[in-house]
């Protein structure tokens, strides 16, 4: 029998992925041994301590075993954690350990949302990719540079790590693997059970882009300042460049270095949240607001918006706006 290990890292983390994994793997495990009439899979909850308090002592689980009584596992789900990262790292630190060593003994390790944190303190996402919440990718990628981080990604799939997006898209990933370790047709009776959308890869249309500016780059700074206060205008990166006095080159490569995007993705992603904004709160149509924000190529402007949010710009309106259905 196959071994599934949902671990419970000490300190005030969130509870909601760690029984929402136990209760769709507990009915996969139960739904596959009724269909094959033999067993699959057991999951257990495993950590450092026999209780673990969520919320101000509001609720307490009580893990099956130590981490120490578990030799050997196939699969460990790391839940999310707190927003103190630094804090959650330190406390478990034997945890982070274990998870290495189990990883190299051949396991499989999934992190839900936040839980990447303590995953890329283990060293093991190092130059592999990995999603986790787009709220916090900042602070992600100033502590860990050297994980290719792609918010935009719903689950990341790579040399036996998995990782997914933000809040409750776990469910999402625990969906996907349950596919991976029994089969389809458990995933879509899970995914029916729980009504989880099954087969979702994206968590674009859900970012909310807040500008990145948690650097020391006073000239970056103004750059983004300016584009933020110029929508209406197609706005040129090198009169930019020029406007602040650096060569268009330097200009770049410290933009680069203190945002993680160019000039002219920056620009792009200003837009598209301030054109959001407006499908989601106005009645204006899709030119009306492609003007107000600067485009005016119709083509171009959906083209931009899709690669954005993964939708186009009348199914997010549509989406996210119910005066337009009327």
């Amino acid at each position: 029998m196959k071994h599934i290990t949902i671990i419970t890292p000490d300190g005030q983390n969130n509870l909601s992925s760690i029984v929402g994994a136990y209760k769709i793997f507990s009915r996969a495990i139960t739904y596959w041994k009724k269909q094959h009439k033999r067993e699959s899979y057991t999951v257990v909850l495993a950590g450092l301590s026999k209780e673990v308090e969520f919320y101000d002592g509001l609720f307490t689980v009580k893990p099956h075993m130590h981490i120490s009584a578990i030799p050997k596992t196939n699969l460990i789900i790391i839940p999310s954690l707190n927003h103190n990262y630094q804090e959650a790292v330190t406390e478990n630190k034997p945890l982070i350990n274990w998870i290495e060593k189990q990883y190299k003994n051949g396991a499989e390790v999934a992190s839900i949302c936040t839980g990447a944190f303590l995953l890329a303190s283990s060293g093991l996402l190092n130059g592999k990719s990995c999603s986790t919440h787009w709220a916090f990718a900042e602070t992600f990628r100033e502590m860990f540079p050297k994980v290719n981080l792609q918010t935009d990604r719903l689950i990341t799939d790579e040399s036996g790590i998995y990782t997914n997006g933000g809040a409750y898209s776990f469910l999402n990933l625990i969906i996907y693997l349950v596919e991976k370790y029994f089969d389809r047709q458990t995933a879509i009776f899970c995914s029916k059970v729980f009504q989880i959308e099954i087969d979702r890869q994206s968590q674009s249309a859900f970012i909310i882009f807040t500008g990145q500016k948690s650097h020391s780059d006073e000239m970056i700074k103004q750059a983004q300042t300016y584009i933020e206060n110029n929508l209406h205008e197609k706005i040129s990166i090198e009169n930019l460049s020029t406007k602040l006095a650096v060569g268009r080159r330097n200009f770049d490569r410290r933009f680069i270095k203190a945002t993680g995007n160019t000039p002219v993705e920056y620009t792009q992603r200003v837009k598209i949240e301030a054109a959001k904004k407006a499908f989601e709160t106005s009645r204006k149509n899709i030119n009306e607001v492609m003007y107000d924000v600067g485009y005016s190529d119709v083509k171009a402007f959906r083209e931009v918006f899709r690669k954005i949010t993964g939708m186009s710009p009348l199914a997010y309106k549509n989406k996210y706006n119910k005066e337009a259905m009327y």
